[in-house]
């Protein structure tokens, strides 16, 4: 196996459609290179010295770009910046050369208590004004612009004086940084509150949209939960379909976290993403070449 400190990196920016890198998967996509562009790892499970989890990640960096997924900052928190946690972040990022790093729009910690979820909080000028401060010391210390996710949320603030869409336009103009755009939570979101998905991503700077999620949800009747555990559903592929013909093609990501599946189950995600991005791309050289007549 090779050392991760002298690892040859492919270099290429993330584009197309990229799978969610996970344990499980990680012995076959080294043996048989898959035709993959770009994986996204969840760096929080990276963060351990030494062992065989490095020298895993430096195999599969040596072939592939890919980009840094996190769930420890909590931008949207009022205790003090985990430096610590940053620290071990950055420190990977500097060894494995990510295209970006990305971490949820949320808080998950409170009175130093870390609660593993994605808590929301409310869409004020207060918090606006909070969570742009520690975006920029947390961009101040990583050295790049910090990548945001739209999360999904189970219920909503009284204090919130604009929406979802408006908080993350004023905090990218505010701090520089960009917008992982995740489709379902916009559609969970749109099912548990009524937000209309479709005005929320319109809504959006499509210069600022640096990268797309597409994951399952499960549905519990009332309500769905974004549980990362299923297949993309169909109006999720409705709207991201309208995503891209709204904005564009975006590096995409199939997100699959819990009940994971085989390898190939990911793959056929990956490529209806493909198939879609791809479909976009023609219209928009056919419509150039009409334009140039």
């Amino acid at each position: 196996m090779m050392n991760e400190q002298s690892v040859g990196m492919a270099k290429n920016d993330p584009s197309g459609a990229g799978i969610g890198l996970r344990g499980q998967h990680i012995p076959e996509i080294i043996q048989l290179q898959p035709d993959v562009p770009w994986f996204e790892i969840l760096a929080d499970n990276h963060l351990a010295e030494g062992g065989l989890i490095p020298q895993q990640l430096a195999a599969v960096r040596s072939s592939y770009p890919i980009t840094f997924h996190c769930v420890g900052m909590s931008i949207a928190g009022v205790d003090a910046l985990d430096m610590n946690y940053l620290e071990k972040i950055r420190s990977l990022a500097e060894r494995f050369e990510p295209s970006w790093i990305s971490d949820h729009l949320c808080f998950t910690q409170y009175a130093n208590h870390q609660y593993h979820d994605l808590l929301p909080f409310p869409y004020s000028e207060e918090s606006l004004a909070h969570i742009c401060e520690r975006v920029m010391k947390i961009q101040d210390y990583l050295g790049r612009e910090l990548v945001v996710e739209n999360v999904s949320t189970y219920l909503q603030y009284r204090d919130s004086s604009m929406t979802e869409g408006e908080f993350l336009k004023s905090l990218c103009e505010k701090t520089g940084c960009e917008i992982l755009l995740d489709v379902n939570n916009a559609y969970v979101n749109e099912i548990n509150h009524g937000i209309d998905a479709r005005d929320f991503i319109a809504g959006l700077p499509a210069e600022r949209i640096r990268e797309v999620h597409l994951a399952g949800y499960e549905d519990k009747g009332e309500y769905l939960i974004d549980a990362h555990n299923n297949l993309v559903a169909n109006p999720v592929w409705e709207l991201y379909d309208y995503l891209v013909q709204l904005h564009g093609e975006r590096p995409t990501l199939i997100e699959w976290d819990n009940d994971i599946p085989a390898f190939d189950i990911l793959m056929e995600e990956a490529q209806r993403a493909e198939r879609i991005l791809a479909a976009s791309a023609d219209m928009s050289a056919k419509s150039l070449k009409a334009a140039a007549r």
